[in-house]
């Protein structure tokens, strides 16, 4: 009915945008499907071309050579170990430095702001960050995963902006009936911060997860690699194994082991990123909101 009552000039505008979301969506998403087929498909037979939408000759065996490192179960344990520890923490300790940054009587919070707004256009380099990694003890150690990335100035900034548009009546009125700030902090901010806590977390969640830098400069110790970086060792591993060799003994392998470089780097990019995926859409109603935190003007 609402359709019909749309003068025609409203039904073309209708028309082209949802075919443009459509578009859209189609171009967003289709790299991803076509890695997860291209995944679950004989590598050789890949390498003859036309795989889109289907797999034509089905197959696992692209994730049992990925997954067929013995290290692979601890590099798991390693990667979600991190994500939690490293998400809760930063998340916690960000949204309290933001919380005390809220208050107009800290002395000195101008001069804290533009030191810590310094520190996101000006870095040490990667040597001087070694350096110091290695003189605070933290080299070869798990928590080289979590206290270098306790703060983010970035998401400090817009935890501060979201902070300051809450009402501040609901504070006062805690603090007249006794509360101390901590009180606050606990009862009051995070209980009304849903929507940023949960976007920010997915953000530093991801980037944890998805790091292979830190722990490839920073940890010797094999039990303590995370699995993106095991994968890409043995992703690596594979591809020099293959490129080593002449035509014909490459030839007889990818008939004989049917897999390809293509085929492995699909099955590591499904492997690596399933975890993330299947933890979206319990935060997706919190995303939206708290997505537009950061464009609100303070």
């Amino acid at each position: 009915m609402r359709w019909k009552r749309l003068a025609f000039g409203d039904r073309v505008m209708v028309v082209m945008i949802y075919s443009f979301l459509i578009l859209l969506s189609f171009t967003a998403l289709y790299p991803f499907w076509n890695a997860l087929v291209v995944s679950l498909n004989v590598g050789i037979d890949t390498a003859k071309g036309g795989i889109t939408v289907w797999p034509r000759a089905f197959t696992l065996d692209n994730y049992k050579i990925v997954t067929n490192d013995d290290n692979l179960l601890n590099a798991f344990l390693i990667s979600i170990y991190r994500t939690v520890a490293g998400t809760v923490l930063a998340i916690f300790m960000t949204a309290l430095l933001a919380y005390g940054m809220t208050k107009t009587y800290l002395m000195g919070r101008q001069g804290y702001m533009v030191f810590f707004v310094f520190t996101m256009y000006f870095g040490g380099g990667l040597i001087p960050t070694f350096l110091l990694i290695r003189s605070l003890g933290l080299f070869d150690s798990f928590l080289v995963y979590i206290i270098p990335s306790l703060i983010s100035v970035w998401n400090m900034i817009i935890f501060r902006t979201f902070f300051k548009g809450l009402p501040a009546g609901l504070e006062e009125s805690a603090q007249i009936d006794g509360c101390s700030n901590w009180g606050v902090f606990f009862r009051i901010i995070l209980p009304l911060s849903g929507p940023i806590l949960a976007t920010l977390g997915l953000f530093t969640a991801v980037a944890h997860w998805n790091d292979w830098f830190v722990p490839s400069i920073y940890i010797l110790n094999e039990d303590l690699l995370p699995v993106q970086t095991v994968l890409r060792r043995l992703l690596n591993a594979n591809i020099r194994d293959l490129s080593g060799l002449d035509s014909g003994s490459l030839s007889r392998i990818q008939n004989s082991q049917q897999f390809t470089t293509r085929s492995l780097v699909s099955a590591t990019m499904m492997v690596v990123s399933l975890p993330i995926i299947l933890v979206y859409p319990f935060l997706q109603k919190y995303f939206v909101k708290g997505v537009m935190i950061g464009s609100l003007k303070e």
